[in-house]
């Protein structure tokens, strides 16, 4: 497995952990860190034993958002371009939004500290948010004169509604962990001692489900967001031909019938 310098990752009992491993700056992303986890779920994309990803951070944070510490973010590539701060986007943080929006497995951030800015806009690109008691969450880049540039943007109001992620972003609001559950942005609260066990809990419950119709249904549910029910009927309708026939649906059903734990294969 490769070595990383900036995150931890372990795969056990079919599931991925992948921890951002900059405590000292409350995991602050960098271009290493992004191109270390976009390395690491490619790996878990690829690996048919992997059936669920969590991302959690190490020490006290989940993600504070971009570096703007001494070397802002980034190594100097474009240092001088005009278009300087739009090309890092593009082949940084971008890219890693768009990864998990497109990730075909199961995800869960367990948000164990601050997941602000661009760290919050990383935890709602995952599938389920499970937040330690402690944790908080929010929006801080207009407190240094910048703007939700990683996909807050188009992620904020989708979870919130509109006029609460305005308030939030223009504002620079961070909530403690049930009062943004009550916003919409966390899935479950629990205390923090908890977090992982059951960050780990649901994701072994989901590895232990048919991986191609729950990968299927996840993919399904992000694309006909923006159809019609028309279209959506028309796109699950073609999604049976891929599921209705495999194996598994041969197995639920004797399980069912056995009243035995199904056995699924992902065939």
């Amino acid at each position: 497995m490769t070595e990383y310098k900036q995150i931890f990752y372990t795969k056990e009992n079919r599931v991925a952990t992948i921890t951002l491993n900059r405590p000292e700056k409350l995991n602050a992303y960098s271009e290493i860190m992004v191109h270390e986890i976009l390395d690491a779920l490619a790996d878990a994309r690829d690996d048919d034993e992997i059936r669920a990803v969590i991302l959690t951070g190490a020490g006290r944070g989940f993600c504070s958002g971009g570096d703007i510490g001494h070397d802002f973010q980034y190594p100097g590539r474009y240092r001088g371009h005009r278009l300087e701060s739009m090309l890092e986007m593009r082949e940084n943080m971008d890219q890693l939004v768009t990864f998990l929006q497109r990730f075909d497995k199961p995800t869960i951030a367990a948000v164990n500290g601050p997941a602000v800015a661009g760290g919050l806009t990383l935890a709602l690109s995952c599938d389920f948010r499970i937040a330690a008691e402690s944790a908080k969450l929010g929006d801080t880049s207009l407190k240094f004169a910048l703007i939700p540039d990683e996909g807050g943007a188009y992620l904020f109001p989708r979870f919130m509604g509109h006029e609460r992620a305005l308030k939030m972003s223009l504002f620079s609001e961070v909530y403690p962990a049930r009062q943004a559950k009550e916003l919409g942005l966390v899935t479950e609260v629990v205390a923090d001692a908890d977090l992982m066990p059951a960050a780990r809990d649901w994701a072994e419950r989901l590895a232990d489900g048919p991986p191609l119709a729950i990968r299927i249904t996840k993919r399904m549910m992000y694309k006909q967001r923006t159809m019609s029910l028309d279209n959506a009927l028309e796109d699950a309708a073609l999604a049976t031909l891929a599921v209705n026939y495999t194996d598994d649906v041969k197995e639920g059903i004797a399980a069912f019938h056995d009243k035995r734990k199904p056995d699924f294969k992902g065939k």
